[in-house]
């Protein structure tokens, strides 16, 4: 009796040791089909002379959860359907502040603009959510090697599968068919913009906002480098031992499977990075890890003085979210009406002891500054952001090595596409000793 216990029990362990590997990387989870996939238009609201659509989407089962989403189509008064649509991804649920911003989006893009709710879908796991719960799934991927647990995998299916729904949509109510998107979204929700360009040929533009880590693993180490421990913003990851990144088989696969630098060969769409200048996520320079390694057509935008809401603090206190919204409005406008960007490229170089940025920009800028920050260390989270005027004949600047501590640089252009004023950026430097 008491062997054939043992003998269990030894079988139960290596069966334990020996589970097999369910492979269900990104591409592979995304093609599996979904019976549980539904959409349907439960309203159409018109609201001095706006008109929004509200439709529920199921996008999927995921380990054995039904994901289920708000799913909202905004047409401003006068906008009129195109054939390239806007899409927003974010948490939660519609409210009244998130249809305005899809209104007022829509109005500077002139073009509708959609949003995809509950992405995630939570709480859940024990209750987790945001980057608890993307942790927590990350840890059950190393633990069973089942690639279908972390996250982002879901967070993207629910998105292409938003574009499947909006696609019929438009065919139902437009009468028209829907060609492409334009995908955004912040933060996580900008990781997964990241990865649903990266997966699917509708995707014609994207941007990302306030997810400045690509290239994770140097990112991690760029952070105590510059910023003398991991950033607090990311604990949910330190805790859970994923960072520093286990150097394992598995751990070394999931980190590949959602950094979307992994994909850059596939992220060949044009592309406008959207970052906050003191977002407490990320070191201030982090952009110089992946840039020259982005494929294709790309733009940056930094915004001074605003972390990871993008909210820019004035000298007068107030905040405001301008730059970010015309910024991102602008490129939506450029790319669905087919209208070219600014091609803008830049050089830092040294001369006569000083660093010099020179600018290049068709068609020329019409107006443009310098933005410059102090630091005490490499780390410029906190400090505050003041700017100067380039000069307007060569857009160059020279920017004196500081005697102690740390300066930032980088240059901001205006431009204009019909009455919408808005910015592009170049990479900035950090410099000092």
């Amino acid at each position: 009796m008491k062997t054939s216990l043992w003998l269990t029990s030894v079988l139960s362990l290596i069966a334990a040791l020996a589970l097999p590997t369910v492979r269900a990387d990104l591409p592979e989870y995304l093609r599996k089909s979904e019976s549980a996939f539904s959409w349907k238009l439960s309203e159409k609201v018109e609201r001095d002379g706006d008109t929004i659509y509200n439709l529920q989407l199921v996008s999927q089962t995921w380990q054995g959860i039904t994901w289920k989403h708000a799913l909202q189509v905004c047409q401003p008064k006068g906008v009129r359907p195109t054939s390239v649509l806007l899409l927003r991804n974010q948490g939660g649920q519609p409210n009244a502040a998130t249809t305005a911003l899809d209104l007022e989006l829509a109005r500077r893009a002139q073009a509708p603009c959609a949003c995809l709710y509950g992405i995630p879908n939570q709480p859940l796991l024990g209750g987790k959510t945001e980057d608890a719960l993307i942790a927590e799934t990350f840890v059950r991927y190393l633990e069973s090697k089942d690639e279908n647990w972390p996250l982002l995998f879901p967070m993207v299916k629910s998105v292409v599968k938003a574009m499947d729904a909006l696609q019929a949509f438009a065919r139902q109510e437009w009468q028209m068919p829907l060609e492409g998107f334009v995908v955004t979204g912040a933060s996580k929700r900008g990781w997964t913009t990241w990865l649903t360009g990266a997966s699917d040929p509708r995707v014609k533009a994207i941007a990302p906002m306030v997810i400045d880590t690509l290239n994770m693993r140097k990112q991690m180490d760029h952070q105590l480098e510059t910023l003398g421990a991991y950033s607090a913003q990311i604990h949910d990851y330190t805790e859970r031992g994923l960072v520093p990144l286990p150097k394992t088989a598995t751990a070394e696969r999931l980190w590949k499977m959602v950094d979307p630098y992994s994909y850059r060969d596939q992220l060949t769409m044009p592309k406008l990075l959207i970052n906050g200048n003191n977002d407490p996520y990320w070191a201030t320079d982090a952009l110089n890890l992946y840039w020259d390694g982005l494929r294709g057509d790309k733009w940056v935008l930094y915004v001074p003085n605003a972390g990871h809401n993008l909210e820019q603090k004035g000298a007068d206190g107030k905040l405001d979210h301008s730059r970010a919204i015309n910024g991102l409005a602008a490129f939506a406008r450029h790319i669905i009406h087919n209208n070219p960007m600014p091609q803008l490229t830049w050089t830092h170089d040294d001369a006569d002891g000083q660093a010099h940025l020179r600018i290049h920009s068709t068609p020329p800028a019409t107006g443009g500054r310098l933005w410059l920050a102090e630091a005490p260390t490499r780390d410029f989270r906190k400090a505050k952001w003041v700017s100067r005027p380039l000069d307007d004949k060569s857009a160059t600047a020279a920017v004196a090595l500081p005697s102690k501590g740390f300066i930032a640089f980088y240059a901001e252009l205006d431009y204009t596409i019909g009455d919408l004023p808005y910015h592009l950026s170049t990479t900035l430097r950090v410099l000092g000793k």
